[in-house]
């Protein structure tokens, strides 16, 4: 059964960090409806003062945070001692678990930068996780190419080839599409997902819907085995998400998404109290409580 778009949603214009504009495709208003996917933003400028200053030190816990750059660079830090550096093509997944702190601070590469950051729900069972980071590079990540597109799986599984990210706690799939004009692509999705994509270049006619769904725009799908594409005159590039959901309860705050209200008391409680790291580390974070 071909998934049928049950809704439209538009990118829109927000500030995060210390005052980098991107576009939020989708947050906390859709997070029932993307589970086990929390937030998707798009990040991309040519003028480095709209991205310079970057994300400075700030905690996560109950979540992963997959940092995908297209173009750019960006440098790593965090309390685990982790340092990197991800340029165009490469990953970052980090898995806050019981809690990191980290910082993400652009760099100016030929005045761009561009790309995405997906957060991942993580399960209740994991949500007190050790966190861990991986950085993966381009050259790692399994590219399918065809006559009509060519398919980069960052995770999940397309046939018999696996994604590059695998150990996961959340079952999902991570996608980045290209599709050559007037090309179709089609993929087999297990029924229990919750399926989206995000068409960042180029325009695309998705099975049953009427209208092209174009730049900057996202489509939720309804529930099926398969998903059904073609790109407009000039050719398409897409994100295609998919992730079986959790059904837990959410309670979130900020960079903080745990499943009950008391929990993320604690959680703010233990980052103003010095306590909320549970991992050995060296590093030390001075904050006010406000």
């Amino acid at each position: 059964m071909v998934c049928k778009v049950r809704k439209l949603l538009r990118a829109h214009q927000t500030l995060e960090g210390a005052g980098v504009k991107l576009k939020r495709v989708f947050g906390y208003d859709t997070r029932i409806e993307t589970d086990p996917f929390l937030l998707l933003d798009h990040f991309g400028s040519n003028y480095p003062e709209d991205y310079l200053a970057g994300f400075p030190w700030h905690p996560h816990r109950g979540i992963e945070t997959v940092t995908y750059m297209i173009d750019g660079i960006v440098e790593h830090g965090d309390s685990l001692g982790n340092t990197g550096v991800i340029g165009p093509g490469d990953v970052q997944w980090m898995t806050a678990g019981s809690g990191i702190v980290h910082q993400e601070m652009p760099k100016a590469h030929n005045g761009l930068m561009y790309g995405f950051q997906l957060w991942v729900n993580l399960p209740e069972i994991h949500k007190m996780t050790s966190p861990r980071y991986r950085e993966i590079k381009t050259s790692d990540i399994p590219i399918i190419e065809k006559p009509e597109s060519m398919l980069k799986i960052i995770s999940g599984r397309y046939k018999k080839t696996h994604g590059a990210v695998q150990d996961l706690f959340a079952e999902i799939l991570y996608f980045d599409i290209k599709i050559w004009p007037n090309s179709n692509f089609s993929y087999e999705v297990n029924e229990e997902y919750n399926c989206m994509s995000y068409v960042y270049d180029g325009e695309v006619k998705f099975h049953g819907y009427d209208d092209f769904v174009r730049s900057h725009e996202l489509v939720l799908f309804e529930r099926g085995t398969q998903i059904e594409m073609k790109a407009g005159a000039d050719g398409a590039r897409l994100l295609l998400l998919g992730g079986k959901p959790l059904n837990e309860k959410i309670a979130w705050k900020g960079p903080i998404v745990m499943n009950t209200e008391e929990e993320l008391e604690v959680a703010f409680e233990e980052f103003y109290n010095g306590n909320f790291i549970k991992t050995a580390n060296d590093i030390k974070f001075n904050v006010k409580k406000k």
